[in-house]
């Protein structure tokens, strides 16, 4: 191999490897960073006031113990979340997760609207890595039943 084509064939690996490492750089400085997706609690929500209304995004925090109103027959969901300090009314359309229960940590996706309700497309029960089976003899379908109905009125 002459010295001309040893010289081609690094400069061809330097060349590729300043590619790798500016895709590489862009990736971890700037590229991640605008693609992560994080949401708020319902006290930097409040705190935001009118801006948020009608703009999509991720509310975060706890199911309030007492609030969960489920009308099976219409698969309407509404429930109140918190972060401690401040509670948003949450409306969701649809089934709710399996796991879905009061005083667990939920994320929902929506819009919060101008009349103070969080209209969720989205939701999202936040739970550990460890796998608990139900109770001996209770069925996963069981856990919809025990959810508190919506009453009309």
């Amino acid at each position: 191999m002459s010295k001309r084509a040893r010289g081609s064939n690094k400069l061809g690996l330097l060349f590729g490897g300043a590619v790798i490492l500016s895709v590489f750089g862009y990736l971890l400085w700037g590229g991640i960073d605008s693609n992560l997706v994080y949401f708020l609690t319902p006290s930097e929500l409040v705190a935001k006031g009118a801006s948020a209304a009608d703009a999509p995004l991720r509310l975060g925090g706890e199911v309030k113990p007492g609030s969960v109103q489920w009308n099976a027959a219409t698969l309407d969901l509404r429930f109140e979340l918190t972060d401690g300090g401040q509670t948003v009314k949450v409306q969701s359309k649809g089934a709710p997760p399996q796991m879905f229960r009061e005083g667990q940590g939920v994320v929902v996706e929506g819009r919060y609207s101008k009349d103070g309700v969080f209209q969720s497309t989205n939701l999202m029960v936040k739970h550990s890595n460890e796998y608990k089976a139900p109770p001996h003899g209770q069925k996963p379908q069981q856990i919809y039943q025990q959810l508190p109905r919506k009453t009309e009125g």
